[in-house]
């Protein structure tokens, strides 16, 4: 049988598939005790509402389909936001804010994004809308770093961002939209010498003071104290406000390594103010990011997603529990029994004298007669 699957798309098995499974629901369960209430949004939505606000952004990530119903274009998700957003503008929109949701499920890309062949990906987040407050952004980052910790990713780094300063920089100074995406793909690069020969050039105020975010950029106490030093126009001090306010929440306590990067935007076109990205020191996929951002009505959020492929090869190994074959006799009751203490029952089908080569051939850990105690199959295969 010839049965290829599209490019980016691929199937999920044992153990990897029940390995992922369980860490999305126990993260949708954390999330629960920090008061997020789960949404499921459909598959797919008409494409106007779908794409609405910051939802053009994914204009060229998004495949679309007829609606053999309305005649009218449909588009896969491929991010859940856009549809918590919308869901809070119109199924919620007397709720009481601020709003805390959480999300779990697949989203469809038309095309792979950098570094990850899938174009198809597992998310789980949150989103926290209706709220300004420096709080609401120092929840979201404190609740990623919790949630990943009690599924034993230790090794985590949080990167901070302010995709909004370098634009409120070149907005201020009326940069040309030339150099400003001169500016912008000096910085992508993080390429000081190009930065430094705009200073001199069209670049001028703003390459100075980008140049000098671009050096801060680092460590989170050395970057503060960088950036405290710096004269910016009012709507750049709006971000070092609230970057200055979060940064005093979280504490100097905070329990895992904190970078910041004043110059990135990429991947970020969305987001209106402080951002961030969270790492494993030992992987090189990124586990999740998040940020401020407003819905498609103009609402204030935060919110995390986390990807489900970047936190798989995470996870500390997990410890499965034993698999026992069983007779076709076997009773329920007894079958209970050995799935209270633990157990995974694989019952047999057809009545054999032989149940432990059964086992061995199932893979099985060992197996178990009716009335009987505990049987273990060896590593050659045989009862023990």
């Amino acid at each position: 049988m010839h049965a290829m699957l599209p490019c980016g798309f691929y199937d999920l098995l044992a153990p990897a598939a029940a390995t992922e499974a369980r860490a999305l629901e126990s993260l949708i369960k954390r999330f629960s005790s920090y008061g997020y209430v789960r949404a499921i949004p459909p598959l797919m939505e008409f494409e106007d509402s779908l794409l609405a606000g910051p939802g053009a952004t994914l204009n060229r990530s998004t495949f679309r389909v007829m609606d053999g119903e309305s005649q009218r274009m449909l588009g896969l998700r491929t991010d859940h936001t856009m549809q918590i957003g919308r869901i809070a503008a119109t199924g919620l929109y007397d709720a009481p804010r601020p709003l805390r949701l959480a999300y779990a499920g697949t989203v469809l890309r038309l095309k792979a994004g950098e570094g990850n062949p899938a174009r198809q990906l597992e998310q789980v987040g949150v989103e926290l809308i209706g709220s300004l407050a420096p709080a609401a952004d120092a929840e979201i980052i404190q609740l990623a770093v919790d949630s990943l910790a009690q599924l034993g990713i230790t090794d985590i780094s949080i990167d901070i961002l302010l995709p909004t300063l370098i634009p409120a920089l070149c907005d201020a100074h009326k940069l040309g939209a030339a150099t400003r995406q001169a500016l912008h793909h000096a910085l992508d690069r993080k390429d000081e010498a190009l930065v430094q020969r705009m200073v001199a050039g069209e670049g001028g105020k703003v390459a100075e003071q980008a140049l000098l975010l671009l050096r801060a950029s680092g460590d989170a106490a050395t970057a503060m104290a960088a950036l405290a030093t710096l004269e910016l126009p009012a709507a750049a001090e709006a971000d070092r406000r609230r970057l200055t306010a979060v940064m005093g929440l979280l504490g100097s306590a905070f329990p895992v390594p904190v970078t910041i990067d004043f110059v990135e935007y990429r991947g970020f076109e969305y987001q209106t103010g402080l951002s961030f990205t969270v790492f494993s020191r030992h992987h090189r996929s990124e586990l999740g990011r998040g940020g401020r951002y407003r819905t498609a009505s103009n609402e204030p959020a935060t919110g995390i997603t986390f990807y489900m492929h970047g936190i798989a090869p995470a996870l500390p190994p997990a410890r499965l529990p034993a698999r026992i074959m069983v007779p076709p006799h076997f009773s329920l009751a007894r079958k209970q029994q050995l799935m209270a203490e633990g157990y995974v029952v694989v019952q047999a089908l057809k009545p054999t004298p032989a149940l432990a080569m059964q086992a061995a051939a199932q893979q099985c850990d060992g197996w178990c007669e009716e009335g009987g105690g505990m049987q273990w199959v060896d590593a050659n295969g045989a009862g023990c």
